[in-house]
């Protein structure tokens, strides 16, 4: 399964957008310049994030996007469902029942055990999506980052802001 780079464009937009201080929106030309991204798709992807229910925006001074909940109530299974639709990755066309040797469809009541292992593995990795939260994400970055990369990141964006 390959997901789109608008995934990744999307998620780390959002992290930036939960480590903003409450009431702080910023632009998505703001969110493509900071990641070095093509404005026109980070304005997409921010626009499918607004239909999903992520993020909010707001126009006018002090306007842009913003977190639409907690950063502890998206998951980054919200953003690749915002961003590549709730569709399974894994869609059975019941091959079994193509060729020579086709089953019959009184044979194929159940699902294949073929079909069976791609959505028990679909369920298993949209369900570890499910338990990662931005709040977690940032938690473990900001364990994980140091103290003058953080000071780079903020100095950077308080003369954006």
């Amino acid at each position: 399964m390959r997901m789109s780079d608008g995934v990744e464009w999307a998620a780390h937009a959002c992290a930036l957008l939960a480590a903003l201080p409450e009431g702080v929106g910023v632009s998505a030309a703001l969110l493509a310049e900071f990641n070095d991204l093509p404005p026109a798709y980070m304005a997409k992807h921010m626009q499918a994030l607004a239909r999903a229910g992520v993020v909010t925006s707001a126009r006018g001074a002090g306007g842009g996007y913003r977190l639409a909940r907690p950063a502890s109530e998206v998951t980054l299974w919200d953003i690749v469902e915002a961003v590549e639709g709730p569709e399974p990755a894994f869609r059975c066309t019941e091959i079994r029942q193509k060729g020579p040797c086709a089953a019959k469809p009184a044979e194929c009541r159940h699902p294949c055990q073929i079909a069976a292992a791609f959505h028990a593995a679909e369920k298993a990795w949209r369900g570890s999506l499910k338990a990662v939260s931005l709040a977690s994400i940032l938690a473990d970055l900001a364990r994980k980052q140091s103290p003058a990369r953080r000071a780079e990141l903020l100095a950077w964006l308080e003369t954006k802001l």
